[in-house]
């Protein structure tokens, strides 16, 4: 295997070696359960939904440019909104080398999907890889990790807030600061992040968002800052709360534990999400519900998680977390529910004050 080349015959090294935990199945027991092909990208398909992709938002800016009526902008918000997120997805796969076999393909397309929506793509592929590797660890996730019951009794309002409802436009914040704990910019290669061999990696995207940034201040000097604010600013708003959304309702839910010290096992954080139903949405952020594949095998095509899926959950039976509750319920379901966890305890789940107050 070359350094261009991906393979997708075995997953890392941390996720294929077989595991000693409780759990009634291993890796190995749910790889054999999916059909081979499962795990093979389609340069064909890859391209077919990124073009897609970008065929829906040339044509919404199209229309919303010939109509230029107050009236559809807030359509066309949300419906291009979803389209930038639709396109982040594409450039998820990318980060994961499952847009293709071939890394500078992968590198390269992910660029094309993330620059446009100010996402910093090897930054952000870099500190994903970090989520996917702890996923479920109290001491080393980045992703939407709980807080302790001790830490939250000393936050001030502002902290929560920010942490607790206004959380679905806090994506920017992340990018820059990321959250309390873990510090460091995705634009800076100096940041604790990033290793020193991956320098020139995050510059290259900190060169490609600096770019578009200056962009869209020509534009906005040409055309004025309220043809900034219909074009661009409020797609990429509903792209941010869609993002925020997807990631909090994937990663908080009561039901789910979470793991400190030796009890925490790869296999085991990565069964700790849960596959949600987006309703008639699902197939156009291609399928990023199904969730709990993703996270045991992070190089399959979005394509094929549905099939994977489908074989997997006889073998992990009741540990194959889904929610077909309506996403506006979940939300505020979680939302409420889940805000800390115990401060002791290897194993522990998500609760609030007035639970926690009546044990």
């Amino acid at each position: 295997m070359t350094s261009n080349t991906v393979n997708f015959t075995n997953q890392p090294n941390l996720e294929s070696q077989e595991e000693s935990t409780n759990l009634p199945f291993t890796l190995g027991d749910l790889k054999a359960a999916i059909p081979a092909e499962c795990f093979q990208p389609s340069v064909v398909k890859s391209m077919f939904f990124f073009f897609r992709d970008v065929a829906a938002i040339a044509l919404l800016y199209a229309i919303a440019y010939y109509l230029d009526s107050w009236y559809f902008f807030p359509i066309f918000w949300v419906m291009q909104g979803t389209m930038f997120w639709a396109l982040f997805v594409v450039g998820h796969d990318c980060g994961h080398q499952s847009f293709s076999k071939h890394k500078w393909l992968n590198d390269l397309m992910g660029h094309i999907s993330h620059t446009p929506i100010l996402v910093p793509y090897h930054g952000w592929r870099i500190s994903h890889r970090t989520h996917h590797k702890n996923t479920g660890s109290l001491e080393n996730d980045e992703s939407w990790y709980p807080v302790s019951e001790s830490n939250y009794k000393k936050m001030d309002l502002v902290s929560k807030l920010g942490r607790y409802y206004v959380f679905l436009i806090a994506y920017p914040i992340y990018l820059f600061a990321r959250t309390p704990g873990r510090t460091g910019s995705h634009f800076l290669p100096s940041s604790s992040i990033f290793k020193p061999s991956e320098k020139w990696d995050v510059i290259t995207s900190t060169i490609c968002c600096s770019g578009m940034v200056g962009l869209l201040g020509f534009l906005t000097y040409q055309w004025g800052f309220i043809w900034l604010l219909k074009y661009y600013l409020m797609p990429y708003l509903v792209f941010v709360v869609w993002l925020d959304l997807v990631t909090f309702l994937h990663h908080t839910e009561p039901s789910i534990p979470w793991y400190r010290g030796d009890e925490w096992t790869f296999l085991k954080g990565a069964i700790s999400t849960i596959d949600r139903d987006y309703g008639f949405v699902n197939h156009i952020h291609h399928d990023i519900g199904t969730h709990v594949a993703h996270h045991i095998f992070l190089n399959m095509p979005h394509y094929n998680l549905k099939k994977a899926t489908a074989a997997i959950k006889p073998v992990m039976g009741e540990y194959f977390f889904e929610s077909k509750e309506p996403v506006w319920k979940s939300l505020w379901q979680s939302a409420n529910e889940c805000q800390f966890v115990p401060d002791t305890g290897n194993k522990v789940y998500y609760t609030f004050p007035l639970k926690s107050a009546r044990k």
